[in-house]
């Protein structure tokens, strides 16, 4: 699994890193996670607000900090 938090590196941009983080040591799924700050890799998901989520490619959070919750929901396929 590959995670992408997209984001400039603002304050909501770590929180939702670290939230990811949790959950993922919480559900015990092992996963990479890049964080990415790069203004046109993010418009290249189609992302024009921040904070954004990505996983394995698909776009599933934008523009908030997600629920620890929502994002266990996302890795427990």
């Amino acid at each position: 699994m590959e995670i992408k938090v997209l984001g400039p590196g603002c304050k909501k941009c770590q929180q939702t890193e670290e939230i990811v983080r949790e959950a993922l040591k919480e559900a015990g799924v092992d996963a990479k996670i890049d964080h990415v700050k790069d203004p046109v890799e993010i418009a290249n998901y189609g992302v024009f607000g921040t904070p954004a989520v990505v996983i394995d490619g698909e776009v599933k959070s934008v523009g908030k900090v997600p629920k620890k919750e929502e994002v266990l929901g996302w890795i427990k396929k």
